[in-house]
């Protein structure tokens, strides 16, 4: 029997040899491979600034509080997601509108979304699920078409755009494309996580990005990111150590998420090795995709002429079954060395959410989303060995279970 991890880091001495560089030069906290380490991903993205912090949900919470986003507000965030997505919007004091999927889909309903829009609205919160990248276009179609209901606060990207600001949660989907263009210059602000288990990974991480906005310098936008997320301070310890002068300010009492040099040296090796990485991760999907075809399940579209996912999960749908099913499924494919996992519970199902007022009877088509879903094993340290056990188990619980 052998034993494949769900989602092992892919770790090679390309990084251990970038960490080990960063070691040595005595500085280890923010400074320059961190810079280096946002310029690549910019270039990657299209974009031309990116911020790097300690996480997508650090990315994502400090990118509500620049647009101004908090108490009073509604940020719409879909029910079929991590709870990152929709607990930063408490954070900042807002209120998430949580929106079901449509039917047989992991996307949310978008009808749901436009209608669910008002004048307290002021984000759209989109998740790429699984590395896909979802309907931009329905999206902006969509607050477009409210833009009269929008109103601005104080805040000078409010005011330059003039509607309703979509977000992207893009923690599974850095590297993806869609209708053309790089995930990272298609929302309005898009937050990447570099999570230990994510396709790209720092061990803990993220990345936010943003689009040019008429009327606003994106080098303003970058020193605001870089202010809130070192104590509002106006020097971080690199810029004090290498300038003429240790004097700084303290111009807000803000947050603390900056990433360190150590972690961007092993984003940087990892982002050396992407290109090849993510086409490993597509050889995979097309091995699932061929051996489950005639199988009574449904899979994902990782890529076509329009699209091509960052390949960072392998879902399946049981057509028909349970969670009873669903859970017997995993635990025999544990049994047999291969560890699955499920993604995700709608956020209603959880105590913290149903303390809000959430009801998970109110997202029906969230639930028969979750309730036979699985997740394989999909990541780049699986061999081809590995993989073809992976779908010989997969393949013997579907007769074994029926």
């Amino acid at each position: 029997m052998m034993n494949i991890p769900f989602s092992p880091p892919d770790i090679t001495q390309a990084e251990i040899d970038e960490v080990v560089e960063v070691l040595k030069t005595g500085w280890i906290t923010t400074g320059p491979k961190t810079k280096l380490f946002e310029q690549r991903i910019a270039k990657m993205c299209n974009t031309q600034k990116a911020v790097c912090l300690s996480s997508q949900t650090s990315c994502a919470e400090m990118t509500l509080r620049i647009l101004g986003i908090g108490p009073g507000d509604e940020v719409i965030v879909p029910s079929y997601t991590y709870t990152a997505s929709a607990s930063i919007i408490y954070h900042v004091g807002a209120t998430p509108v949580l929106i079901d999927c449509k039917k047989d889909s992991y996307e949310m309903d978008y009808e749901k979304m436009e209608e669910a829009i008002t004048e307290k609205t002021k984000a759209i919160i989109a998740v790429d699920l699984a590395g896909i990248v979802c309907d931009y276009d329905r999206i902006f179609e969509a607050v477009e078409r409210k833009r009269s209901l929008f109103s601005p606060s104080d805040n000078p990207i409010q005011f330059a755009l003039g509607r309703v600001i979509v977000l992207s949660d893009a923690a599974h989907a850095f590297g993806a494309q869609w209708h053309g263009k790089m995930c990272g210059e298609i929302a309005d602000f898009t937050n990447f996580s570099f999570h230990a288990v994510k396709n790209m990974t720092t061990a803990e991480g993220g990345a936010a990005t943003w689009k040019e906005i008429p009327g606003v310098d994106s080098n303003e936008i970058y020193k605001k990111f870089m202010l809130m997320t070192l104590h509002g301070q106006t020097k971080d310890a690199f810029a004090k150590n290498k300038g003429s002068s240790w004097e700084y300010d303290v111009v807000d009492t803000q947050y603390k998420c900056n990433m360190p040099d150590i972690l961007s040296a092993l984003g940087i090796a990892q982002l050396n090795r992407y290109d090849k990485m993510l086409s490993r991760r597509h050889e995979l999907i097309d091995k699932y995709d061929e051996a489950f075809k005639d199988l009574p399940i449904e899979v994902l579209n990782h890529h076509d002429d329009y699209h091509r996912s960052s390949g960072h999960l392998y879902f399946v749908r049981f057509i028909g079954k349970d969670s009873s099913y669903r859970n017997a499924f995993y635990d025999r494919m544990k049994e047999k060395g291969v560890m699955c996992n499920v993604h995700f519970k709608p956020l209603p199902m959880f105590t913290a959410y149903k303390a809000k007022g959430f009801d998970i009877k109110d997202f029906p088509n969230s639930y028969n989303q979750h309730k036979n879903q699985l997740t394989l094993p999909m990541n780049t340290v699986i061999t081809d060995e590995e993989a073809d056990y992976v779908i010989k188990c997969f393949i013997e619980t579907i007769k074994e279970l029926g």
